[in-house]
Protein backbone atom coordinates (compact mmCIF):
# COMPACT_ATOMS: atom_id res chain seq x y z
CA UNK A 1 0.00 0.00 0.00
CA UNK A 2 2.74 2.62 0.97
CA UNK A 3 4.53 1.35 -2.30
CA UNK A 4 1.19 2.60 -4.32
CA UNK A 5 1.13 6.18 -2.71
CA UNK A 6 4.61 6.61 -3.57
CA UNK A 7 4.03 5.77 -7.33
CA UNK A 8 1.28 7.45 -7.62
CA UNK A 9 2.86 10.84 -5.66
CA UNK A 10 5.39 10.43 -8.10
CA UNK A 11 2.99 10.82 -11.16
CA UNK A 12 1.06 13.13 -9.54
CA UNK A 13 4.55 15.03 -9.06
CA UNK A 14 5.87 14.73 -12.67
CA UNK A 15 2.62 15.51 -13.66
CA UNK A 16 2.59 18.90 -12.11
CA UNK A 17 5.61 18.86 -13.43
CA UNK A 18 5.06 18.91 -16.87
CA UNK A 19 2.49 21.24 -16.60
CA UNK A 20 -1.46 21.19 -14.82
CA UNK A 21 -2.97 22.96 -17.74
CA UNK A 22 -2.13 20.04 -20.33
CA UNK A 23 -3.43 17.30 -17.67
CA UNK A 24 -6.46 19.85 -17.47
CA UNK A 25 -7.27 19.87 -20.97
CA UNK A 26 -6.11 15.18 -21.79
CA UNK A 27 -8.66 15.13 -18.92
CA UNK A 28 -11.43 17.07 -20.46
CA UNK A 29 -10.35 15.32 -23.80
CA UNK A 30 -10.78 11.77 -22.25
CA UNK A 31 -14.11 12.49 -20.59
CA UNK A 32 -16.79 12.20 -23.35
CA UNK A 33 -19.24 14.14 -21.12
CA UNK A 34 -16.99 17.24 -20.91
CA UNK A 35 -15.29 16.54 -24.25
CA UNK A 36 -17.92 19.17 -26.04
CA UNK A 37 -16.83 21.81 -24.12
CA UNK A 38 -13.12 22.11 -24.77
CA UNK A 39 -14.03 23.95 -28.02
CA UNK A 40 -16.46 26.29 -26.05
CA UNK A 41 -13.64 27.02 -23.09
CA UNK A 42 -11.02 27.71 -25.66
CA UNK A 43 -13.18 30.18 -27.68
CA UNK A 44 -14.48 32.10 -24.57
CA UNK A 45 -10.43 31.83 -23.45
CA UNK A 46 -9.54 33.50 -27.31
CA UNK A 47 -12.78 36.28 -26.69
CA UNK A 48 -11.53 37.18 -23.03
CA UNK A 49 -8.35 37.78 -24.95
CA UNK A 50 -8.99 39.66 -27.56
CA UNK A 51 -11.28 41.88 -25.33
CA UNK A 52 -8.51 42.58 -22.76
CA UNK A 53 -5.74 43.20 -25.75
CA UNK A 54 -8.27 45.55 -27.51
CA UNK A 55 -8.55 47.41 -23.53
CA UNK A 56 -5.32 47.64 -23.48
CA UNK A 57 -4.96 49.54 -26.76
CA UNK A 58 -7.24 51.46 -26.35
CA UNK A 59 -6.11 52.88 -22.81
CA UNK A 60 -2.46 52.97 -24.43
CA UNK A 61 -3.96 55.10 -27.17
CA UNK A 62 -5.35 57.78 -24.62
CA UNK A 63 -2.68 57.17 -21.74
CA UNK A 64 0.51 57.75 -24.41
CA UNK A 65 -0.39 60.89 -26.53
CA UNK A 66 -2.16 62.56 -23.35
CA UNK A 67 0.65 62.44 -21.24
CA UNK A 68 3.35 62.41 -23.87
CA UNK A 69 5.16 59.10 -22.15
CA UNK A 70 6.09 56.81 -25.25
CA UNK A 71 9.15 55.27 -23.63
CA UNK A 72 8.53 51.90 -24.74
CA UNK A 73 11.86 50.42 -22.88
CA UNK A 74 10.78 51.69 -19.76
CA UNK A 75 7.38 50.30 -19.87
CA UNK A 76 8.44 47.10 -21.47
CA UNK A 77 10.64 46.63 -18.06
CA UNK A 78 7.92 47.55 -15.70
CA UNK A 79 5.75 45.13 -16.81
CA UNK A 80 8.55 42.45 -16.60
CA UNK A 81 8.85 43.53 -13.05
CA UNK A 82 5.49 43.60 -12.24
CA UNK A 83 5.31 39.73 -13.45
CA UNK A 84 8.39 38.76 -11.54
CA UNK A 85 6.36 40.29 -8.34
CA UNK A 86 3.33 38.48 -9.20
CA UNK A 87 5.09 35.17 -9.46
CA UNK A 88 7.17 35.57 -6.55
CA UNK A 89 4.12 36.55 -4.31
CA UNK A 90 2.20 33.21 -5.63
CA UNK A 91 5.46 31.56 -4.56
CA UNK A 92 4.95 33.40 -1.19
CA UNK A 93 1.61 31.91 -0.83
CA UNK A 94 2.29 28.62 -1.74
CA UNK A 95 0.28 28.44 -4.69
CA UNK A 96 2.49 28.29 -7.50
CA UNK A 97 5.81 26.08 -6.68
CA UNK A 98 8.80 27.89 -8.04
CA UNK A 99 12.69 26.74 -8.12
CA UNK A 100 15.65 28.72 -7.80
CA UNK A 101 17.01 30.47 -10.63
CA UNK A 102 19.10 27.35 -12.69
CA UNK A 103 21.88 29.32 -14.69
CA UNK A 104 21.57 25.56 -17.33
CA UNK A 105 17.63 26.41 -17.79
CA UNK A 106 18.64 30.45 -17.93
CA UNK A 107 21.01 29.71 -20.89
CA UNK A 108 18.30 27.41 -22.48
CA UNK A 109 15.63 29.89 -22.58
CA UNK A 110 18.00 33.03 -23.25
CA UNK A 111 17.44 33.33 -27.15
CA UNK A 112 13.87 33.62 -26.15
CA UNK A 113 13.83 35.86 -23.40
CA UNK A 114 16.29 38.15 -25.73
CA UNK A 115 13.57 37.99 -28.83
CA UNK A 116 10.81 38.29 -26.75
CA UNK A 117 12.28 41.67 -25.18
CA UNK A 118 12.91 42.71 -28.43
CA UNK A 119 9.11 42.31 -29.90
CA UNK A 120 7.70 43.90 -26.50
CA UNK A 121 9.87 47.09 -27.17
CA UNK A 122 8.83 47.28 -31.14
CA UNK A 123 4.93 46.47 -29.78
CA UNK A 124 5.14 49.06 -27.28
CA UNK A 125 6.73 51.34 -29.68
CA UNK A 126 3.94 50.53 -32.72
CA UNK A 127 1.41 51.54 -29.75
CA UNK A 128 2.78 54.96 -29.18
CA UNK A 129 3.85 55.93 -32.53
CA UNK A 130 0.64 55.14 -34.52
CA UNK A 131 -2.13 53.08 -32.04
CA UNK A 132 -0.95 49.92 -33.54
CA UNK A 133 -2.94 50.99 -36.75
CA UNK A 134 -0.15 50.41 -38.90
CA UNK A 135 1.86 47.79 -40.49
CA UNK A 136 2.06 45.99 -37.09
CA UNK A 137 -1.69 45.50 -37.12
CA UNK A 138 -2.04 44.07 -40.83
CA UNK A 139 0.71 41.61 -40.59
CA UNK A 140 0.42 40.00 -37.71
CA UNK A 141 -2.03 37.64 -39.24
CA UNK A 142 1.34 36.20 -40.13
CA UNK A 143 2.40 35.24 -36.78
CA UNK A 144 1.23 31.29 -36.74
CA UNK A 145 2.07 30.90 -40.37
CA UNK A 146 6.01 31.14 -39.16
CA UNK A 147 5.49 29.79 -35.98
CA UNK A 148 4.37 26.87 -37.96
CA UNK A 149 7.73 27.08 -40.17
CA UNK A 150 10.19 27.42 -36.90
CA UNK A 151 8.18 24.45 -35.17
CA UNK A 152 9.32 22.14 -38.55
CA UNK A 153 12.42 23.98 -38.47
CA UNK A 154 13.15 23.33 -34.87
CA UNK A 155 11.84 19.85 -34.85
CA UNK A 156 9.27 19.83 -32.02
CA UNK A 157 8.04 17.15 -30.37
CA UNK A 158 5.00 17.50 -32.24
CA UNK A 159 4.84 19.80 -34.94
CA UNK A 160 1.57 20.95 -36.75
CA UNK A 161 -0.65 18.57 -38.91
CA UNK A 162 0.13 19.20 -42.72
CA UNK A 163 -3.97 20.05 -43.17
CA UNK A 164 -3.87 22.44 -40.20
CA UNK A 165 -0.91 24.14 -41.56
CA UNK A 166 -2.28 24.86 -44.81
CA UNK A 167 -5.65 25.65 -43.21
CA UNK A 168 -3.74 28.69 -41.40
CA UNK A 169 -2.16 29.72 -44.30
CA UNK A 170 -5.21 30.24 -46.31
CA UNK A 171 -6.83 32.50 -43.40
CA UNK A 172 -3.78 34.15 -42.51
CA UNK A 173 -3.34 34.94 -46.41
CA UNK A 174 -6.92 35.95 -46.56
CA UNK A 175 -7.37 38.03 -44.12
CA UNK A 176 -4.04 39.89 -44.92
CA UNK A 177 -5.50 40.58 -48.51
CA UNK A 178 -9.03 41.74 -47.16
CA UNK A 179 -7.15 44.41 -44.56
CA UNK A 180 -4.34 45.54 -47.50
CA UNK A 181 -7.40 46.16 -49.81
CA UNK A 182 -8.84 48.89 -47.80
CA UNK A 183 -5.60 50.37 -47.78
CA UNK A 184 -3.80 50.62 -43.99
CA UNK A 185 -3.65 53.90 -42.59
CA UNK A 186 -0.57 56.24 -40.63
CA UNK A 187 2.41 53.96 -41.49
CA UNK A 188 5.48 55.05 -39.91
CA UNK A 189 8.25 54.34 -42.38
CA UNK A 190 10.47 52.38 -39.75
CA UNK A 191 7.50 50.22 -39.41
CA UNK A 192 8.75 48.60 -42.47
CA UNK A 193 11.52 47.10 -40.79
CA UNK A 194 10.42 47.10 -37.56
CA UNK A 195 7.19 44.71 -38.25
CA UNK A 196 8.67 42.08 -39.72
CA UNK A 197 11.49 41.27 -37.33
CA UNK A 198 8.68 41.50 -34.51
CA UNK A 199 6.74 38.99 -36.01
CA UNK A 200 9.90 36.78 -36.36
CA UNK A 201 10.86 37.20 -33.29
CA UNK A 202 7.96 36.36 -31.66
CA UNK A 203 7.14 33.37 -33.32
CA UNK A 204 11.14 32.60 -32.73
CA UNK A 205 10.11 32.79 -29.07
CA UNK A 206 7.23 30.82 -28.69
CA UNK A 207 9.04 28.15 -30.77
CA UNK A 208 12.13 27.93 -29.05
CA UNK A 209 10.61 28.05 -25.47
CA UNK A 210 8.23 24.70 -26.61
CA UNK A 211 11.29 23.53 -27.71
CA UNK A 212 12.67 23.88 -24.27
CA UNK A 213 9.44 22.92 -22.32
CA UNK A 214 9.62 19.39 -24.74
CA UNK A 215 13.26 18.75 -23.81
CA UNK A 216 12.31 19.23 -19.63
CA UNK A 217 9.68 16.41 -20.43
CA UNK A 218 12.79 13.97 -21.43
CA UNK A 219 14.05 14.13 -18.33
CA UNK A 220 13.27 13.01 -14.30
CA UNK A 221 10.54 14.06 -12.57
CA UNK A 222 12.77 15.12 -9.87
CA UNK A 223 14.60 16.50 -12.53
CA UNK A 224 12.10 18.14 -14.53
CA UNK A 225 11.32 22.04 -14.57
CA UNK A 226 7.69 23.48 -14.44
CA UNK A 227 6.37 25.34 -16.93
CA UNK A 228 6.34 27.95 -14.47
CA UNK A 229 9.95 27.71 -13.75
CA UNK A 230 10.61 27.71 -17.19
CA UNK A 231 8.46 31.06 -17.80
CA UNK A 232 9.84 32.53 -14.26
CA UNK A 233 13.50 32.09 -16.03
CA UNK A 234 12.96 33.81 -18.74
CA UNK A 235 11.52 37.05 -17.12
CA UNK A 236 14.62 37.39 -14.94
CA UNK A 237 16.59 37.07 -18.19
CA UNK A 238 14.06 39.70 -19.67
CA UNK A 239 15.00 42.13 -17.22
CA UNK A 240 18.34 41.86 -17.37
CA UNK A 241 18.32 41.99 -21.19
CA UNK A 242 15.34 45.42 -20.92
CA UNK A 243 17.58 46.75 -17.50
CA UNK A 244 20.56 46.59 -20.25
CA UNK A 245 18.66 48.02 -22.35
CA UNK A 246 16.93 50.71 -20.88
CA UNK A 247 20.80 52.03 -19.58
CA UNK A 248 21.80 51.91 -22.94
CA UNK A 249 18.59 53.66 -24.71
CA UNK A 250 18.72 57.85 -25.30
CA UNK A 251 15.84 57.71 -23.04
CA UNK A 252 17.96 57.30 -19.51
CA UNK A 253 16.19 56.48 -16.76
CA UNK A 254 15.94 60.27 -15.12
CA UNK A 255 14.16 61.44 -18.33
CA UNK A 256 11.55 58.64 -18.28
CA UNK A 257 11.29 59.02 -14.35
CA UNK A 258 11.04 62.85 -14.23
CA UNK A 259 8.76 62.94 -17.07
CA UNK A 260 5.96 61.53 -15.43
CA UNK A 261 3.22 63.08 -13.81
CA UNK A 262 3.59 61.10 -10.68
CA UNK A 263 1.20 63.61 -8.55
CA UNK A 264 -1.88 62.51 -10.81
CA UNK A 265 -3.99 59.97 -9.95
CA UNK A 266 -5.50 59.10 -13.21
CA UNK A 267 -1.67 58.92 -14.60
CA UNK A 268 -1.23 55.61 -11.90
CA UNK A 269 -4.24 54.54 -13.05
CA UNK A 270 -4.40 54.66 -16.81
CA UNK A 271 0.25 53.69 -16.24
CA UNK A 272 -0.85 50.59 -13.90
CA UNK A 273 -3.87 49.48 -16.33
CA UNK A 274 -1.50 48.74 -18.98
CA UNK A 275 1.05 47.25 -17.21
CA UNK A 276 -1.56 44.71 -15.56
CA UNK A 277 -3.17 44.22 -18.77
CA UNK A 278 0.47 43.47 -20.39
CA UNK A 279 1.08 41.22 -17.53
CA UNK A 280 -1.70 38.73 -17.86
CA UNK A 281 -1.60 38.60 -21.73
CA UNK A 282 2.22 37.99 -21.90
CA UNK A 283 1.31 35.35 -19.24
CA UNK A 284 -1.52 33.82 -21.30
CA UNK A 285 0.39 33.51 -24.43
CA UNK A 286 3.56 31.84 -22.40
CA UNK A 287 1.75 29.72 -20.69
CA UNK A 288 -0.21 28.63 -24.00
CA UNK A 289 3.25 28.13 -25.85
CA UNK A 290 4.48 25.83 -22.68
CA UNK A 291 1.26 24.04 -22.09
CA UNK A 292 -0.33 23.16 -25.91
CA UNK A 293 1.82 24.45 -28.22
CA UNK A 294 3.53 27.88 -29.69
CA UNK A 295 0.67 27.34 -32.79
CA UNK A 296 -1.90 27.66 -30.02
CA UNK A 297 0.21 30.65 -28.30
CA UNK A 298 0.53 32.50 -31.70
CA UNK A 299 -3.35 32.09 -32.71
CA UNK A 300 -4.19 33.20 -29.13
CA UNK A 301 -2.28 36.82 -29.72
CA UNK A 302 -3.29 37.35 -33.80
CA UNK A 303 -7.05 35.74 -33.26
CA UNK A 304 -8.81 39.00 -33.37
CA UNK A 305 -6.78 40.53 -35.89
CA UNK A 306 -7.17 37.52 -37.96
CA UNK A 307 -10.62 37.10 -37.84
CA UNK A 308 -11.52 40.74 -37.49
CA UNK A 309 -11.19 41.75 -41.51
CA UNK A 310 -13.88 38.67 -42.19
CA UNK A 311 -16.32 40.28 -39.96
CA UNK A 312 -15.88 43.87 -41.74
CA UNK A 313 -17.18 41.67 -45.07
CA UNK A 314 -20.50 40.71 -43.37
Amino acid sequence: MMKYDFMRNSRCSGRWRRGWCTSAVNSLSSNHALKPLVPTLCLVVVVIYGLADKLRNFVSGIFIPQYHYPYAVALCFAQVLISLLVLNLLHVLDLVPLKHYSRSLGERVLVPAICNSIHDVLAMWAKASSSYAGLFALTLPLLPLLTVGFSFTLKLASPPPIHISVLISIVSGTSIVISASKGPSGIEPLEYIYAPLALILHSLSLTWLAKVSDAECRHSPDAQASIFDIYYTQLVNQSWVLGLLWLLHPDSPWQVLSQGSWQSLLFHGYLLAILLLGVALNFLVGISALCVSPLSAALLHSARQAVQPFFQLL
